[in-house]
């Protein structure tokens, strides 16, 4: 549905989540380390075929995620998430929407793509600054 490419987490990012996953189990995980995990597991569900209007229906803390974007520093995927919000309140399938919500839903997701591009850069100069 998309053109955007998807993200390729490096193996760091990658071993760091596995071992976050794990250890949650045990402790609770500091507001850091749980802004790594909420803007990991939301690239998946965006990435999805129903992008942001899944992110919408998902049962996720929305704003505990759009939080975790603004403390990684992607204040360029915080607008579009806003922007979105009325997705909430759609029907469950994306399918349902009028032409205009798509089409207006399309320009969002395409800013919100356009930010991701420097998401990685971002996630690994958090990792390396909060999570040392």
């Amino acid at each position: 549905m998309f053109s955007h490419e998807p993200i390729e987490w490096p193996d760091k990012v990658e071993a760091l989540v596995d071992r976050l996953e794990n250890e949650s189990a045990e402790r609770s995980l500091t507001r850091e380390e749980r802004a790594l995990m909420d803007v990991y597991e939301t690239v998946a569900v965006l990435e999805e075929e129903d992008g942001l209007h899944g992110f919408w229906q998902s049962d996720v803390n929305h704003q505990r995620v759009i939080n975790s974007f603004e403390l990684i520093g992607a204040a360029t995927l915080v607008d579009p998430l806003n922007a979105s919000r009325w997705c909430q309140t759609r029907p469950e399938d994306r399918l349902d929407y009028s032409e205009t919500e798509e089409e207006y839903l399309s320009t969002i997701e395409e800013e919100l793509f356009e930010g991701m591009d420097e998401l990685l850069d971002l996630v690994l100069d958090f990792m390396e600054e909060e999570l040392g």
